[in-house]
């Protein structure tokens, strides 16, 4: 099944007070090993960046002004999402924002199946610290590269998070031919996994005999 991890940051908190997404970062997931589409941009808000907010993301009103605008590139993002689940770190504040840019361009709500591992956590750990960067801690996921807020670094983190929170240490592999395999360890895109090769009924056989002529011969000298 293929997931889309998905995160945005903003101008501020509240659409209500006007804020824009300055970043959408999206990685697609399937029976959740990252694949290699991603959709990621930049965004012209067409207001200024609060003070709070680029504390966090670091994005500043000149670098912001010279990128596209939502509308440029809705259609890609729609095109990307769409018929996937999206799985979202507190999915209401992403989810308010992109839904108020489609608003504003007289477009329709986002429809998705919606997983958002700030619920998985609570409901997992209750009383416990469920922000991103507790579960990476808890989870033992290495964070260093989270400097400030970025949505690709968020998302690639959330996937490995929203793996753990699904006790799915091990993504299960889904190949085409018959062949068997086995994960050894997932690191971000790369597999390490050995063939397990089942022998012949032939070869079964004959390591029957095999054993069964040392076993006479052992018993008998």
């Amino acid at each position: 099944m293929k997931e889309i991890v998905l995160d945005t940051e903003t101008t501020g908190l509240s659409v209500k007070e006007g804020h824009r997404i300055v970043e959408i970062g999206c990685i697609e997931l399937d029976n959740l090993i990252p694949t290699n589409n991603k959709f990621h941009c930049f965004l012209n808000p067409q207001r200024k960046v609060s003070e709070k907010a680029f504390q966090v993301h670091g994005y500043s009103d000149e670098f912001l002004s010279k990128e596209k605008k939502f509308k440029e590139i809705v259609d890609d993002f729609l095109k990307f999402i769409k018929n996937k689940r999206l799985v979202i770190h507190n999915a209401e504040f992403d989810l308010s924002h992109l839904n108020n840019e489609l608003q504003l361009l007289g477009k329709e709500k986002i429809s998705n199946e919606i997983v958002d591992t700030l619920e998985l956590a609570r409901n997992k750990y209750p009383g416990s610290q469920i922000s991103l960067d507790a579960l990476c801690k808890k989870f033992r996921i290495d964070n260093s590269k989270r400097k400030v807020h970025t949505a690709l670094i968020d998302c690639d983190l959330l996937s490995k998070v929203y793996i753990n929170l699904i006790d799915q240490k091990e993504p299960k592999l889904n190949f085409k031919d018959t062949e068997t395999f086995n994960t050894e360890n997932i690191t971000g895109n790369t597999l390490y996994f050995k063939k397990i090769i089942n022998p012949s009924k032939e070869e079964i056989l004959s390591h029957k005999k095999f054993l069964n002529s040392n076993l006479k011969k052992n018993f008998f000298n």
